[in-house]
């Protein structure tokens, strides 16, 4: 069930998650009607999502075939035990989370200046320490590995944002979630404290 406390509408916070994130899930249609899901590195320019790949293959031949897909990025936070706000009932135990789900077109990129773009973008998300020479269109070294590639763009018809950390606790079990992630202190719980806090409507207010 989706609340609608969860859900996130900021153009900014969704594309600060998506460049934070370094893989996402592609989800294409098989002729015989079974669909497919291909984790691949990604990068969103804040009006496509792009990706790269070979020029054949099962996903680009689905892609050919029907280019509607979905992307879906997704990143777990905490694990909440039930425990933290209820010493009996198995019912409150959930899961913290950031997630960003699209659907749209997908559109091959033939142009080997957006080629170039948009894999220097990609290494820049992935290599930001660089070490490389820039990717240019019109660097012999780089030309022919340009044309070898497929690059693709994800044209987004709809994008919505999931970011759940709490907002539908009242405030006696959102201090029992705090406390607990305070005393666990394992990666991310402290991270997760802060969104908690940001994303909570009574702190929001403050």
């Amino acid at each position: 069930m989706r609340r609608k406390e969860f859900n996130v509408e900021e153009e900014t916070e969704i594309r600060e998650f998506l460049q934070e994130m370094s893989i996402g899930f592609l989800g294409t249609a098989q002729e015989d009607g079974w669909s497919r899901v291909t984790p691949l590195n990604f990068v969103y320019d804040g009006s496509f999502i792009y990706f790269h790949g070979s020029l054949a293959g099962e996903k680009m031949k689905q892609m050919a075939q029907n280019n509607k897909v979905s992307f879906t990025v997704a990143k777990e936070y905490a694990v909440i035990p039930s425990h933290f706000t209820d010493p009996r009932l198995a019912c409150p135990a959930s899961s913290f989370f950031k997630s960003v789900m699209v659907r749209g077109r997908v559109e091959k990129v033939d142009d080997l200046d957006e080629k170039a773009h948009v894999l220097a973008l990609l290494m820049t998300k992935l290599q930001p320490e660089g070490g490389y020479d820039p990717i240019l269109a019109s660097d012999p070294a780089y030309a022919g590995h340009l044309k070898a590639v497929a690059v693709c763009r994800i044209v987004p018809e709809t994008m919505t944002a999931k970011f759940k950390f709490g907002q539908n606790l009242n405030e006696t079990k959102f201090s029992g979630v705090v406390d607990g992630l305070q005393v666990r202190n394992r990666e991310l719980d402290l991270d997760t404290i802060d969104q908690m806090k940001k994303y909570c409507p009574f702190h929001r207010e403050k």
